[in-house]
């Protein structure tokens, strides 16, 4: 079982760069935020604020932080602080994280597509951020051009700015990083772009929320660049589902709160003030859910569930996508450096390729037969390279299993490689991983065998032998695609939300996250994500402002 775990949860310097970079300096966790967080046991049974937002996560935090400048600000997480994780905030602890027995207060919540692949969602103040490897790289051109929002792109990079000012870091290449990029250049992902936070075709080194110290600053840390006198927020609060109500000059219901329970099952009421707003930034699994659950969505759905229809939509929990992740995992023939990800490629067809490295949990007695003289058990290091796609043309679903608890997980389908395009696209990103296997780099994670022969051992598939047939390798893409933990989709910009983020049919409401993605930004989301957290929380005090 932990082989099993392991595997599925992780198979999962440089010349300077032109870019002017203000990166944060490496320094202890600040803890100040927690002078603003209660359990939601703590709360008044009723109370109002300027803004509630549902989901204290990677674009939770920084858009509260943003509010609390000028007004009051309630934030509904459901998971608690990163101080009751302690493993979360080191590099170190990020294998616990994901190993230990989801007992329903983890914080990585474990759910299984019904595509059959397991997965993760983020269950703790700072979300995904907390558990994810830390790779901090901004958005593609594409994503822009292809979002549906009018960016104002000066305050897009004052936004990327704030955050990568507060908790991003140029950290130092491991061991096996260095011979990963060197790999990746041999393999011609070029060209060579140093260091830089710009998504670039070629090969690079980003930024990290991870310090030189392995220490982790999620996005849990930009709270303390919040008005903390403006700011609560509520840990282990689950939002059941959102408050409506109608006046007499408004044409549609306007959301006026939520309800939500707390840990020991009491019913509170959070309600907003005049012109406020209820925002939700539950993630790609929980905001669809949460309109769905307050009767937002497809009727045929809603009312077999018997839930009162508040606003007809038939997109809401549509065009769910993940991008598929393949990958080969190398054991070594000597003990490699732990590393988290530092290093990507990005080929001109956009595939994009990573590596981690790390030692295996356990020893095996004589491995795989390589030493058959041996009876000491051996500890293994194993280098995991990892493949993934941006923009995968497979869509699927997410659907509710009950009307009545949002403790309940909705079942999410993301119908991988549906689509002839995307298995082609994988075909292509695992040669790519086959050109890495032939370099000079990775020679050095060979085996010698007795004869004298060298070649790598596999914990787990190796890619064909015949990389050059379609069908063995399509065949190797379907066999082994997980997830990349980027999933997005449910709350469209265009179909639920429009180009403001707010929800469509409703007033006084906004979805602020991945679920309004119609493709995972650059090679990891959490930077998009942070970004857009802060820029929306800026262009609500420019309306506020507007307005006066």
């Amino acid at each position: 079982m932990a082989t099993a775990l392991f595997l599925i949860m992780l198979s999962y310097i440089l010349h300077p760069h032109l870019e002017v970079l203000a990166l944060a300096t490496s320094s202890d966790h600040d803890f100040s935020y927690m002078k603003s967080v209660q359990n939601a046991t703590d709360l008044p049974l009723e109370e109002s604020y300027d803004y509630i937002i549902v989901g204290g996560g990677t674009a939770g935090c920084p858009l509260a932080a943003t509010l609390s400048e000028k007004y009051s600000v309630l934030v509904l997480e459901r998971g608690s602080a990163p101080v009751s994780y302690p493993n979360v905030l080191s590099a170190n602890g990020l294998l616990a994280n994901l190993l230990q027995e989801d007992d329903g207060k983890t914080p990585a919540q474990r759910f299984t597509s019904e595509d059959g692949v397991p997965n993760a969602r983020g269950r703790i103040l700072g979300g995904s951020s907390m558990i994810n490897v830390g790779f901090f790289s901004r958005a593609d051109d594409q994503f822009y051009n292809e979002s549906g929002i009018d960016w104002d792109m000066d305050l897009v990079e004052k936004s990327y700015q704030w955050v990568e000012d507060t908790i991003v870091f140029r950290s130092n290449l491991s061991a096996f990083q260095s011979i990963f990029r060197k790999a990746l250049l041999q393999a011609g992902v070029g060209p060579d772009n140093g260091f830089s936070l710009k998504h670039l075709v070629g090969t690079k080194t980003s930024g990290s929320t991870f310090d030189n110290q392995g220490r982790r600053h999620g996005a849990v840390e930009l709270l303390n660049r919040a008005v903390l006198k403006n700011l609560r927020v509520a840990v282990e609060a689950y939002v059941e589902r959102i408050i409506f109500s109608s006046s007499n000059n408004a044409s549609r219901l306007s959301a006026s709160g939520v309800i939500y329970t707390d840990s020991k099952g009491k019913t509170h009421r959070a309600l907003i003030r005049e012109k406020g707003e209820v925002i939700l930034s539950a993630g790609a699994i929980g905001s669809p859910q949460l309109l769905l659950l307050s009767g937002i969505g497809p009727v045929h759905h809603l009312s077999s569930l018997h839930i009162p229809i508040v606003h007809s939509n038939p997109d809401v929990g549509n065009f769910m996508a993940d991008n598929p992740r393949n990958n080969i995992n190398i054991v070594a023939p000597y003990a490699l450096d732990p590393s988290v990800v530092q290093v990507v490629g990005i080929t001109s067809e956009f595939n994009i390729i990573e590596a981690i490295s790390y030692p295996l949990p356990f020893s095996f007695p004589q491995p795989f037969g390589l030493f058959p003289k041996s009876t000491s058990p051996l500890q293994l290091t194993v280098a995991t390279i990892v493949e993934k796609f941006t923009g995968p043309q497979s869509t699927g679903s997410l659907r509710l299993l009950s009307s009545a608890k949002v403790k309940v997980s909705p079942a999410v389908r993301f119908n991988y490689f549906s689509e002839t395009v995307d298995l082609a696209r994988c075909v292509k990103g695992m040669r790519k991983v086959g050109d890495l296997l032939e370099t000079v780099s990775l020679e050095e994670l060979k085996f010698e065998d007795l004869e004298g022969a060298e070649g790598f051992k596999f914990l787990g598939p190796s890619l064909p032998k015949n990389q050059s047939d379609d069908a063995s390798m399509g065949t190797f893409c379907r066999s082994t695609v997980t997830t990349f933990w980027h999933y997005h989709g449910g709350c469209l910009v265009g179909k639920v939300v429009d180009g403001d983020y707010r929800v469509k049919g409703t007033n006084s409401l906004r979805v602020v996250d991945g679920s309004t993605f119609n493709a995972s930004p650059g090679t990891n989301p959490q930077a998009t994500l942070m970004m857009i957290g802060r820029y929306i929380g800026l262009k609500i005090l420019q309306q506020r402002r507007a307005a006066k």
